[in-house]
């Protein structure tokens, strides 16, 4: 299996020389291979956040190196970093983060609507990653007019139209209701299992995070344990994620 993503001892400090500073990442490395579901839990403050921000090219770090589809994203120009999370990244927030003025259509159409695809590509993609979403019948509607669960698959939609080579999740499933989460992790299983999407989720939900395929947990800025399903069902591998936050 090759890598999509690879962090290669990161670290993050925040604060100028001199000046009281606070190490929020402390040499972080690990892979994420490509089709893989990895799952990143810790607390508040651990460091999860910054570590998700420096891979989706939000921040820099301190030091160390992120790799992504073959490409060091710390050595790129502010303007070539905003070219490439365009074509490499697609984000789902928490609280959607979608254009109450624009359609779901136009919302989803978004990333390449910034690459200058042409209408009749543009339509194309945005009704194929719609009806694996389940949300054809939604397209003309406003954000406003949907549900939070139909919502988020609009923003999963927007994500993944233009074929990013990795899906970073930040929290997907805080907003919604239990039903409408379960929809979402069960869409998000399926593209990964069926269309080999990368994925990578930053949560603190255990039964979101039983859904990945592995789970590194971060702590004071560093990745400690990591836990991989392997042949465990998803409610044995629930089990073992909530005995591991027991533990901490």
């Amino acid at each position: 299996m090759t890598d999509v993503v690879k962090v290669i001892n990161v670290t993050k400090t925040y604060g100028k020389k001199g000046e009281k500073q606070y190490q929020a990442l402390k040499g972080i490395s690990f892979d994420v291979e490509r089709g893989e579901f990895v799952g990143i839990m810790g607390a508040s403050g651990s460091g999860k956040t910054t570590l998700l921000n420096i891979m989706s090219t939000l921040d820099r770090p301190t030091s160390g190196n992120v790799v992504i589809n073959g490409r060091d994203i710390t050595k790129l120009k502010n303007n070539e970093m905003s070219d490439f999370r365009g074509q490499e990244i697609g984000f789902v927030f928490q609280d959607f983060n979608l254009l109450e003025n624009l359609t779901n259509r136009e919302n989803i159409a978004l990333p390449l609507a910034l690459q200058n695809a042409k209408p009749d590509q543009v339509e194309a993609k945005v009704n194929l990653i719609a009806k694996k979403l389940g949300i054809g019948s939604i397209l003309e509607k406003y954000p406003a007019e949907i549900s939070g669960g139909q919502k988020q698959r609009v923003a999963a939609a927007r994500a993944l139209v233009h074929n990013p080579a990795i899906l970073y999740g930040d929290e997907p499933t805080g907003a919604l209701d239990s039903k409408s989460a379960t929809e979402l992790l069960e869409t998000m299983k399926d593209l990964n299992r069926k269309d080999k999407v990368s994925i990578l989720m930053v949560t603190h939900d255990p039964f979101s995070a039983s859904y990945a395929s592995r789970i590194l947990f971060i702590k004071d800025g560093k990745i400690g344990k990591e836990l991989k399903r392997d042949s465990k069902s998803r409610e044995e591998f629930y089990q073992e994620i909530i005995a591991e936050l027991g533990r901490r």
